[in-house]
């Protein structure tokens, strides 16, 4: 699988993982690496010297490259940013704010960058600001979303048709079929958050992990968009947020709901009925939890095998 996506990252297969708060611990991004792929340190959910410490232990465990996922809206960015720098990081992926702002000062110190958008008008604003690839992200994804809720089946046509750079796709994709999917629509690589969420490696508690697999298909709503658009595993926690929706809640009486470290306590500390538990419309597809070089033999293998069909198909 030797692309665009792979000789930027110099990786063995165009698969990214994705850097989710909470969930993307050195442990997940050493382990994508090895086995392949990109894995990416979520350092959202970081204090600065936890982020050091994660960036030091990632580089004992994997000797393949490796990256990390900064939101821009981070309230200590400039230190971590100038830990990455220290550290020898050379690949960070941006999110959530202005791609000028800090995409020079990655790159002067020889980082790739990769800026994720939800449309076509910010991937093209990403590129006139100098990075290296987007990741453009549907509305399926987990997590923060875009306000559009443009599906990825119509995002990616629309981001590689505006901009030159690699294009990485992302929402919805969690097996080796939607990969392929995603290449045939103009997509270099793609980037799979859900999926690695329910490894053995992820530091998501395991009640998370265990609500992830059992879930099915409408499960996971997109909600919060007053504030900032999240899709969330249906609970008590969701429950609260719709009836105060229905009930035309303003912005403050939604803030004061969302109160502080919703996301820890049902991600990272297990509490399934009034934490925030950020997952994909995929997750309904995961069904077991297993090792990330696992995740990713099994979506190669079933890449491989549709691509196979495919082309018996037009024979």
């Amino acid at each position: 699988m030797d692309n665009k996506i792979t000789q930027l990252f110099n990786i063995k297969f165009p698969i990214i993982q994705g850097g989710m708060i909470w969930c993307s611990g050195w442990k997940l991004a050493s382990a994508v690496s090895n086995a392949g792929g990109l894995g990416l340190i979520g350092s959202g959910s970081m204090y600065p010297e936890v982020l050091l410490e994660h960036i030091q232990k990632c580089k004992k465990a994997t000797n393949k490259p490796f990256g990390v996922n900064l939101p821009m809206l981070y309230p200590d960015i400039d230190k971590h940013i100038n830990t990455i720098i220290s550290e020898g990081v050379k690949v960070v992926f941006i999110s959530a704010g202005n791609p000028k702002i800090w995409t020079q000062k990655l790159k002067d110190n020889g980082i790739t960058v990769v800026h994720v958008v939800s449309n076509a008008k910010f991937a093209k604003k990403a590129e006139d600001a100098g990075v290296d690839a987007v990741v453009a992200e549907g509305f399926e994804a987990g997590g923060h979303n875009g306000r559009e809720e443009t599906t990825t089946l119509c995002l990616i046509p629309l981001v590689k048709q505006a901009v030159g750079i690699p294009v990485i796709a992302a929402g919805g994709i969690g097996t080796g079929r939607a990969m392929l999917a995603a290449m045939a629509l103009g997509a270099d690589g793609v980037q799979i958050g859900s999926r690695f969420a329910a490894s053995d490696e992820s530091s998501a508690n395991i009640n998370f992990k265990n609500q992830i697999i059992s879930s099915v298909e409408g499960d996971t709503k997109l909600m919060l968009k007053q504030l900032t658009p999240v899709r969330l595993l249906k609970n008590k926690f969701f429950d609260a947020v719709q009836a105060a929706e229905n009930n035309c809640a303003s912005t403050e009486e939604l803030t004061k709901l969302l109160g502080r470290g919703r996301a820890k306590n049902g991600m990272f500390e297990g509490d399934l009925d009034e934490g925030e538990l950020e997952i994909g419309q995929v997750a309904a597809l995961i069904r077991k939890i297993i090792p990330a070089k696992e995740i990713i033999d099994e979506i190669v293998a079933e890449y491989r095998q549709a691509r196979m069909e495919l082309i018996k198909f037009e024979m």
